[in-house]
């Protein structure tokens, strides 16, 4: 397996289009996050806070680097995140578990990435401004389920850096475990063009099968994105 930096990051193995993003944070207590996440990883933290991210959105035009869009796989995929660093200081994502509707996309991440990935039932039905979201995970997780309703309100642009909102939302690299190895893997995508968003119905169990405390309603801090087109590239072990 190549080390971070041996090329990994010279060209995207693939590309994907996600489109409609809601992100919905919650501050959780760093030593929580401590327990659940490999030592290996420093917890990130903003003013000395630690958060976790829930993100339910659509995944258009799944492909192989060189493919043609029209060849792309899409589904919905909803993940549950952390933020950390890497012991050489490099801020990015630890996933406590990814869903998606395609079994395709769970076994092509979980072989390729050693992400968390499930299979789930999942719909996603918009109205107007309005979206409705469902996800039940198949295997894996009895109960692990997620509702949500949320509407998109007005475009705010893009994070300034050193803002809340850029350490939540602007991340571009992920980390994950294999074994006793920590692997590290980058996207490439412009800054999300946000909206603000209002959740006015949400039940979840994702967070409480992750070991973090429920997810309040109305949640503290909400964002909505209609999407980045994203290149991805391979994983290699972190230094």
């Amino acid at each position: 397996m190549k080390s971070a930096g041996a090329g990994a990051d010279l060209r995207p193995v693939g590309h994907q289009d996600w489109r409609d993003l809601l992100f919905v944070h919650q501050p959780v207590p760093v030593e929580l996050l401590r327990r659940l996440v490999p030592s290996q990883l420093e917890i990130d933290t903003f003013d000395g806070q630690g958060w976790a991210t829930l993100i339910p959105f659509a995944i258009q035009g799944s492909r192989p680097a060189g493919a043609p869009a029209a060849l792309g796989m899409s589904f919905l995929e909803t993940n549950l995140r952390t933020y950390v660093r890497s012991a050489r200081g490099e801020a990015g994502i630890f996933f406590f578990s990814l869903e998606a509707s395609s079994w395709l996309a769970v076994a092509g991440a979980r072989a390729a990435y050693a992400l968390p990935y499930f299979p789930a039932r999942m719909e996603c039905r918009k109205d107007g401004a309005t979206f409705h979201y469902r996800s039940v995970r198949r295997l894996g997780g009895a109960g692990a389920e997620l509702e949500v309703t949320w509407q998109v309100g007005a475009p705010a642009g893009t994070a300034p850096p050193g803002t809340l909102d850029y350490f939540l939302v602007e991340r571009y690299v992920l980390f994950a475990q294999r074994g006793r190895d920590i692997l590290r893997a980058r996207v490439r995508h412009q800054p999300y063009p946000l909206c603000g968003a209002t959740v006015p119905s949400l039940s979840e169990t994702l967070f409480a099968h992750a070991g973090l405390p429920a997810l309040a309603h109305p949640p503290p801090l909400a964002h909505f994105s209609p999407g980045v087109d994203v290149d991805i590239f391979w994983r290699a072990r972190a230094r």
